[in-house]
């Protein structure tokens, strides 16, 4: 290769950014072409299809307990909340109405773009869409709330009134519902179809237990969302007084009979005639928290909460001894090939030299690419680029031209 007469500084620039350009692709493609091939991933102990077959699922060890007997639920989950683990579940991914549950999807939609402090006065367009026989908490047009009575109105007594005003501050009643669907989609949970915020039945609005354990276990995450969920007793304001409202989910507060769970963190409760009665409840004993969802039961009444008490009861007593038939957690998507290293691999080992006699602009690119592809697979070529530049080093007065 001919290399023709350059100013000095000049080729003493060219010569540096030969050689850094050339030393840089050898210590990257060395490397990867000597780097250890990654170990296999390890398999979790369930296969995600256990959760798509119709019926219950558990995989249980020799000392696992049996499953409570009498769960009438036409859907249930019991998780680990930190793992994510399903330990046992039936229906998992059955499509049901989910009445009030679904505001625990808008509040992980709305919460963090609404600063608690914020206030609001309440016009009667906001109200005017709110669905007859909804459950309220007395929001009045014309009275100014902070967003944090809205939201305490909204886990606290369930109301659809509180879930419209914040679902306006926040954009609107369609930018709610676009929002909740991604959230929906992020969280991995793809049975839930939202038609209306608050969980009032409509045509097509759907959630499942898997779902809604899905939503429960994001929420306890949020500060925000499980102060709210765990409130039982809180003050709403009514212009110049206020009045108390109390939490609606019987597990957490003992109310009408039905004795409080211990160690019971919240999460929601719902109603509708379609649904019937839905639930997702947490609980913490010692070092681990479940998350259980329990939906429409057929045996009615307060059904609700003590089949989820007997499967929270199961659930702590089976934790460890039951492999999991599958995990909340989003699928993780797959990741494209390095194809960086796949090019380097593929590279030619010669490169074909340049016309000799082309320009001094062509020379110089090409004895760059001419190194850097020799370097991709023949770490010999650092000698040889040093060699180079040494003897161009040693000729850098000489003037003219050199072959080499």
């Amino acid at each position: 290769m001919t290399i023709r007469s350059l100013p000095a500084a000049l080729r003493r620039s060219l010569l540096r950014t030969s050689a850094l350009t050339t030393g840089a692709l050898v210590c990257l493609t060395g490397t990867a072409a000597c780097a250890e091939p990654t170990p296999p991933v390890r398999q979790p102990a369930y296969t995600s299809s256990l959760l798509d077959r119709p019926g219950t699922q558990v995989r249980p060890g020799s000392a696992a307990p049996p499953l409570p007997a009498g769960v009438s639920a036409l859907s249930w989950v019991v998780a680990d909340a930190r793992t994510g683990e399903v330990l046992a579940a039936r229906d998992a991914h059955r499509r049901l109405p989910p009445a009030s549950t679904l505001k625990s999807l808008f509040a992980l939609a709305a919460l963090p773009r609404l600063h608690p402090d914020t206030r609001h006065t309440v016009t009667e367009a906001e109200l005017a869409r709110v669905g007859g026989g909804s459950s309220l908490v007395g929001v009045s047009a014309g009275r100014s709330y902070r967003v944090a009575d809205l939201w305490r109105g909204v886990f606290l007594s369930s109301g659809n009134d509180a879930v419209h005003v914040l679902a306006a501050m926040n954009g609107g009643m369609d930018r709610t519902i676009r929002q909740m669907r991604a959230k929906a989609r992020a969280l991995g949970a793809r049975d839930t179809q939202v038609v209306s915020p608050d969980g009032y039945d409509a045509m097509g609005q759907v959630s499942s237990a898997y779902d809604l354990a899905v939503f429960g276990r994001a929420g306890l995450a949020d500060p925000q969302f499980a102060r709210y969920c765990s409130t039982t007793v809180a003050s709403f304001p009514a212009g110049g007084w206020s009045y108390p409202i109390q939490n609606t989910n019987r597990l957490l507060t003992g109310a009408d009979g039905v004795a409080r769970y211990p160690g019971l963190i919240g999460v929601k409760n719902g109603y509708t005639s379609r649904a019937g009665n839905t639930l997702i409840a947490a609980a913490h004993r010692g070092t681990r928290t479940l998350v259980v969802t329990v939906m429409n039961p057929q045996d009615g009444g307060y059904a609700v909460y003590e089949e989820a008490r007997r499967l929270l009861d199961w659930g702590f007593a089976a934790a460890g001894r039951v492999r999991p038939v599958g995990s909340l957690l989003p699928a993780k998507p797959r990741t494209a090939p390095d194809r960086a290293r796949h090019a380097a691999a593929a590279a030619p080992a010669f490169a074909p030299e340049p016309d000799a006699d082309a320009d001094d602009d062509s020379a110089w690119p090409a004895l760059v690419l001419v190194g850097a592809g020799a370097a991709v697979l023949v770490a010999g070529c650092v000698v040889i680029v040093r060699r180079r530049a040494a003897t161009v080093a040693r000729r850098s007065g000489a003037g003219g031209e050199f072959v080499e």
